[in-house]
C-alpha cells in the first residue's frame, strides 16, 4: 500500500473523469452535477496528495516528494477556483457543457504526471495529456469566432512547442544514452558536449512556451482574450503552476550540473519577460489582454529564483507562484463579474465608477491590482521582495535592478485600473455578482491581505519543498 498510495490521486482523477463522462452521456442537463463532482474529485485528490509519502514508481518513471505535493496542491487550488467560476459564467454564456469539467480533470491529471516525472518519457506523456485537453478548452465557445481562433492559435503554437521539446529530448537521449533523470544527472556530472547542450536549449524553449515567458509569449494575449473568461482563469493558474514547477524540476534536477550552460538563457528569459510584460501592457484597453501581459512579467520574476540555482532561489520561486495563483484566480473572478445586461464586458473603461456602485467588488479588484503591482503591504509585495532579495544576495545585481525598474513601470497599468474604478465618472451598471465569483473574489482578497501577517507557514513549506527538489 505504501507504493500504491502515491498513485491514488492520479487514479482518482483518471477513473473519476471517465466515470463522469459516462454519467454526462447518460443524463440530460448534467453540466452542474458533473462540475460539482469534478470539484469534489479535485478536493479528494488534494487530500490524498498531501497525505501521500515520498515514493519512486514504475521503475523510476515517476517520483513523488514534498516538492511535487506542493506544486500539485497549487494546481488543485487553481483548477477548483476555475471550475467554481465556470458554474455560473458558462451557463450565462451558453457554453455550459458537461465535457468542460472532465477536460479540466484530465488536464490536471497530465499536470501532476508531468510534475512527478522522473524520466523524459513520462514527462512528455504528461505534457501532451495536459496540452490536448487545454487546446479543446480554449475553443469551448465553438460558436464564437474569437474562441475558435484562440483554440487554433493555441493548438498550432502548442504543437510547435511540443515538437521543440521532443526534439530536445531526442538530442539529450542521443548524446547521453538515457532519458532517466537520475541517470542523466550522473552523465552530466562528467560534463556535456555541444549536442547535449543544444538538446537542453530545445527542452528549455518548449517549457518556456508553456509558462509564456518572452519571447515565447506570443500566444498568451490572443488566447487570454479569445477564450471564455472561465477558461482563461484556468490558463492563468493551474497550467502556469505546472509548467513553472516542471521548469524548476528539470533545470534543478537532471540539468543541475549544466548550470553554466543554461544560467544565462534563464536570465535572458527573465529579463525579456519582465520588460515585455511591463511595457506591452501599458497600451492595453482590454482587461484580459492586460492580465495576459501581466502574467508574462510575473513569470519573469518567478524565474529569477531559478537563475540563482540555490535552495533559497527555488524557495523564492515557489513562494512567488503560490501567491501568483491566488492573485490571478481573484483577478479573473473580478473579470467574470464584469457583466452588463447579461453580456460580458472586458474594457478597462467599463469599470469607471465601480467604487460607487459596487464598493465590495471594487475593493477586491483594487486589492488584486495593488498586490500584482508589488506595493506593500499585500502578498504580491512580499513575493517580489523575496525573489529580489534572493537574487541580490546571490550576486545578480543587474537582474535585481531590472526587476525593480520593470516592477515600477508595471505599477502604472495596475494603478490605472484602480484609478478608473475610484476616480473616473461613469455608471457601470453591472449585473449582480454570482455566488461563485463572489466566493473566489472574497477568499482571494482575504488571503492576499492576511498573508503578510502570517507568512511563516508558506515560507516553511516552500523551503522544505525546495530542499526536497535539490536533494
Amino acid at each position: 500500500m505504501t507504493d500504491f498510495y502515491p498513485l491514488l490521486p492520479a487514479l482518482f482523477l483518471g477513473i473519476g473523469g471517465m466515470g463522469l463522462l459516462l454519467a454526462g452521456l447518460a443524463k440530460a442537463n448534467a453540466t452542474q452535477p458533473v462540475t460539482l463532482s469534478a470539484i469534489t474529485l479535485l478536493i479528494a485528490a488534494a487530500f490524498l496528495t498531501v497525505t501521500a509519502p515520498d515514493a519512486v514508481l514504475f521503475g523510476g518513471l515517476l517520483k513523488t516528494s514534498l516538492f511535487t505535493r506542493y506544486a500539485d496542491t497549487l494546481i488543485y487550488l487553481g483548477a477548483i477556483a476555475a471550475l467554481i467560476l465556470s458554474l455560473d459564467y458558462n451557463k450565462r454564456e451558453g457554453i455550459a457543457r458537461f465535457e468542460y469539467p472532465i477536460l479540466v480533470l484530465f488536464a490536471v491529471l497530465g499536470m501532476i504526471v508531468m510534475i512527478s516525472a522522473a524520466d523524459m518519457m513520462s514527462l512528455y506523456i504528461g505534457f501532451e495529456l495536459q496540452s490536448l485537453a487545454l487546446y479543446i478548452c480554449a475553443a469551448l465557445a465553438r460558436d464564437s469566432v474569437r474562441s475558435t481562433e484562440a483554440g487554433l492559435k493555441y493548438f498550432v503554437l502548442g504543437a510547435l512547442a511540443s515538437g521543440l521539446l521532443l526534439y530536445g529530448i531526442s538530442l539529450v537521449y542521443g548524446f547521453a544514452g538515457t532519458t532517466n533523470f537520475a541517470a542523466l544527472g550522473g552523465v552530466f556530472r562528467q560534463g556535456a558536449g555541444l549536442g547535449t547542450v543544444v538538446g537542453v536549449v530545445f527542452v528549455l524553449i518548449g517549457l518556456a512556451f508553456k509558462i509564456s515567458a518572452a519571447p515565447f509569449h506570443m500566444w498568451a494575449p490572443d488566447v487570454y482574450e479569445g477564450a471564455p473568461s472561465s477558461v482563461t482563469a484556468l490558463f492563468a493558474t493551474a497550467p502556469k503552476t505546472a509548467a513553472l514547477a516542471l521548469f524548476l524540476s528539470v533545470m534543478a534536477g537532471p540539468f543541475a550540473h549544466l548550470t553554466g550552460q543554461w544560467e544565462m538563457l534563464i536570465q535572458i528569459l527573465a529579463v525579456l519577460s519582465m520588460i515585455i510584460g511591463a511595457l506591452a501592457a501599458i497600451g492595453q484597453s482590454n482587461i484580459k489582454r492586460l492580465l495576459a501581459y501581466s502574467s508574462v512579467g510575473h513569470m519573469g520574476y518567478a524565474l529569477m529564483g531559478l537563475v540563482t540555482g540555490t535552495v533559497a532561489g527555488i524557495q523564492a520561486s515557489l513562494i512567488y507562484i503560490a501567491i501568483y495563483v491566488v492573485m490571478s484566480a481573484g483577478a479573473f473572478a473580478c473579470v467574470i463579474a464584469m457583466r452588463r445586461n447579461g453580456q460580458a464586458v472586458e474594457r478597462i473603461s467599463d469599470l469607471a465608477g465601480l467604487a460607487g456602485e459596487h464598493p465590495g467588488f471594487a475593493f477586491a479588484f483594487a486589492v488584486f491590482m495593488w498586490s500584482m503591482a508589488g506595493i506593500p503591504p499585500l502578498g504580491g509585495f512580499f513575493a517580489k521582495l523575496v525573489v529580489f532579495y534572493t537574487a541580490f544576495n546571490a550576486g545578480y545585481d543587474a537582474l535585481t535592478i531590472i526587476g525593480i525598474i520593470t516592477s515600477v513601470i508595471g505599477a502604472f497599468y495596475y494603478l490605472r485600473v484602480i484609478k478608473v474604478m475610484y476616480f473616473d465618472k461613469g455608471r457601470p451598471q453591472f449585473d449582480k455578482t454570482s455566488a461563485g465569483a463572489g466566493f473566489v473574489m472574497a477568499v482571494g482578497a482575504f488571503a492576499v491581505i492576511v498573508f503578510v501577517a502570517v507568512p511563516g507557514p508558506l515560507m516553511a513549506v516552500a523551503g522544505a519543498a525546495a530542499k526536497a527538489l535539490m536533494g
